[in-house]
Order: C-alpha cells, then sequence, then structure tokens
C-alpha cells in the first residue's frame, strides 16, 4: 500500500493524474470537495456536521476534514492514498501527519508536480471536460472530437469552469503560493518530496510519478 499527497498549483493536473493512479493502481482519492459532498449525504454523525454547517454557508474546519480523512482511512484501501487538495497549509500539514502517525500509516511520497505560470495560464484557459467521464481536453492540444462526442465515453456534454480564465487562474495561483507552497519546505525538509516537470505530455507525467513509486 502506497500513499502519496499530490502537489501543485491550479491546472498543474493532479485530478487527472489521480484518475489514472485510481485506475491502474486501485489506489483512493481523497479529495476534500468529493468528501463534503459525500459527508452531507452519509447520515453520519460527521456527515450531519458538515450538513448543518455547509447548509449555513460556514466553512468546515480542518478538525471537521481530518475527521473525514480518519473515516476514509479506518475503511482501508488495497492500493494506498492519494490526497488531492489536502493538506493545503503548514498546520493541515501537521494535522495531517499526527492523524497518519496514530493511525500506523506513512506517508510515502510527496509529489510536486512543477509548472511555469504563463504556460500553465495558456493550458488551463483552453480547458474541456466531458461532462460524461470527466475527460480532460484543449482547444490547442487536445481539441474536443469533430464529430462532437468524446472519444472516451461518447458524451456530448463538454464542460468549462467559470473561473478558467487569465484573471481568476493568476488569482487562484496567488492563493496558492501565499498558503499552500511553504508545503514544499516543509516536506523537503521532512525527505519525502519528488519533484516532476507537471507541464510534461500526460504520458510522461504518469511514468515520473510510476517511477517515483517505484514500478
Amino acid at each position: 500500500m502506497t500513499n502519496i499527497i499530490l502537489l501543485g498549483p491550479p491546472g498543474a493536473g493532479k485530478g487527472t493524474q489521480a484518475r489514472h493512479l485510481v485506475e491502474t493502481r486501485g489506489m483512493t482519492q481523497l479529495s476534500t470537495g468529493d468528501m463534503l459532498r459525500d459527508a452531507q449525504s452519509s447520515g453520519t454523525e460527521m456527515g450531519k456536521k458538515v450538513a448543518a454547517i455547509m447548509a449555513e454557508g460556514k466553512l468546515v474546519t480542518d478538525q471537521i476534514v481530518i475527521g473525514l480523512i480518519r473515516e476514509k482511512l479506518l475503511v482501508g484501501s488495497e492500493g494506498g492514498f492519494i490526497f488531492d487538495g489536502f493538506p493545503r497549509t503548514l498546520p493541515q500539514a501537521d494535522a495531517l501527519q499526527k492523524l497518519l502517525l496514530e493511525m500506523e500509516l506513512k506517508l510515502d511520497a510527496v509529489v510536486e508536480m512543477q509548472v511555469d505560470d504563463e504556460a500553465l495560464v495558456a493550458r488551463v484557459t483552453g480547458r474541456s471536460t466531458c461532462g460524461g467521464c470527466g475527460e480532460v481536453y484543449h482547444d490547442v492540444t487536445k481539441p474536443w472530437p469533430a464529430d462532437g462526442a468524446c472519444s472516451n465515453c461518447g458524451s456530448t456534454e463538454v464542460k468549462r469552469r467559470a473561473d478558467d480564465n487569465e484573471e481568476s487562474l493568476k488569482t487562484r495561483l496567488m492563493e496558492y503560493y501565499k498558503k499552500t507552497s511553504p508545503l514544499i519546505g516543509y516536506y523537503y525538509a521532512k525527505g519525502t518530496l519528488q519533484r516532476i516537470d507537471g507541464l510534461a505530455s500526460i504520458d510522461d507525467v504518469q511514468k515520473s510519478i510510476a517511477w517515483i513509486l517505484g514500478k
């Protein structure tokens, strides 16, 4: 079992790589957003807390997110876990480290997907996804098929994020550099940080991650 964090700015391709690891290695992706949505409809005590907080429009505390992660870790995963979107801050990283120690688990690698900001803007502003399966397309490098149907699942629904524009992305990048980039030094000091070129082709990024994971 292997547990990793995918670290990188918005648009670096963390979600794409996480889906590949889920499909090929049987890993479980722990995305904060997905966990919160699942918790709302779960009926558990933790889920009821989440639903009440979100119904009031308040932010879910780090303590509750850690509680949700604990629930997932207790269920287990044969292939290990991918932490996607968490931790985002140093206090969250400390809390996750404490939780893993308590559960006698370890973090095997933190994969930093390095990108150039200008190239990232060009990538993200041309990005779209299939509404059926989540396959990622790009206006320049991988255009939506001419027949109007996703090459992966056949859906004709194309989605673009409302914040996938230059102004919004630069705001999100600034937020990342202020709050999340300190994690790079944190995990470097712990000896778990591995850096790869996040702007390489999807296949090359997959190969780099596979090398880090030892297979």
